[in-house]
């Protein structure tokens, strides 16, 4: 028996898998090997069964490269430790999501946001982006929208433009002009000095982006940092894609790749959707 049929629907699913992967090793008991592996997988069949996309691409970090922003920015996510069991885990997780016939994306030099941004600025269609990280906030539009873990894994809120601005207060296409302002301390992104969110969020409705008010004499000693945390936080969407097109997931064999792991009872969850279709 087949597996399942393709979705008749447009949509692509974009998955940030260093940020739910770390969410899924954090939110499951450290006793279950490979937790991260299970809780991911199991999140991303929920969200299969949730948007039935036509397609799903994950993005992944590249953790043992640097990107130009820690060259640009020596501060940039310094001082993140990660434990041994994540890491051979998110070696791991890649090739267990290609089982499932769903895309990859990991590549030197590049961070998984910057292949959600490609991939949204490249599917001609509805785009559903899946991360806990509000920095992709900035890719809300009419044709995308964010689905953000509130609790756990279990609740999501899906964020479009309105949501941004009832949120910062500043429009998506701002974001990276109010990240640069504001700073990002889980990113050691400085911004500029003295200036939090609302100050940051009013600066650009006066202004309207970053180079307005450095244009109108803001900011002028910190002007080229500002310009650099703008250019850090700005998602890149020229980052190389694999080919997206729609996709037949495969239950078989993923869940012979959770068997191989011995994740029994995941594969026996997967081997029952490919039965059953």
């Amino acid at each position: 028996m087949s597996d399942t049929n393709v979705s008749d629907t447009r949509v692509l699913l974009a998955i940030d898998g260093d940020s739910l992967a770390h969410r899924a090793y954090h939110g499951l008991p450290k006793s279950i090997q490979w937790n991260a592996i299970l809780g991911f997988s199991n999140f991303l069949v929920r969200l299969w069964d949730a948007e039935r996309p036509a397609a799903v691409l994950v993005g992944w970090d590249t953790l043992e490269e640097e990107t130009y922003r820690n060259e640009a920015l020596p501060e940039y996510q310094s001082g993140r430790e990660f434990e041994d069991s994540i890491v051979e885990q998110l070696d791991l997780l890649p090739d267990f999501v290609r089982s499932f016939g769903f895309a990859c994306a990991k590549r030197a030099g590049y961070e998984a946001d910057d292949f959600l941004a490609a991939a949204a600025a490249k599917w001609d269609g509805p785009v559903v982006v899946a991360t806990s990280d509000r920095d992709a906030f900035q890719l809300a539009s009419d044709r995308v929208t964010i689905l953000q873990p509130v609790k756990g894994v279990s609740e999501l809120a899906r964020i479009g433009p309105a949501e941004v601005r009832k949120r910062y207060d500043v429009g998506p296409e701002q974001v990276v002009d109010f990240i640069a302002l504001r700073g990002d301390s889980s990113d050691r992104i400085p911004g500029a000095r003295g200036v939090g969110p609302k100050t940051a969020a009013g600066i650009l409705r006066q202004y309207g982006s970053l180079e307005g008010a450095l244009a109108a004499g803001r900011f002028v000693a910190e002007a080229d940092d500002l310009r650099l945390y703008r250019r850090i936080a700005q998602m890149d969407a020229k980052a190389p894609l694999p080919k997206l097109a729609p996709q037949r997931p495969r239950w078989a064999k993923a869940a012979e790749a959770a068997a191989e792991l011995g994740l029994g009872a995941l594969a026996g969850r997967l081997e029952l959707r490919a039965k059953t279709g």
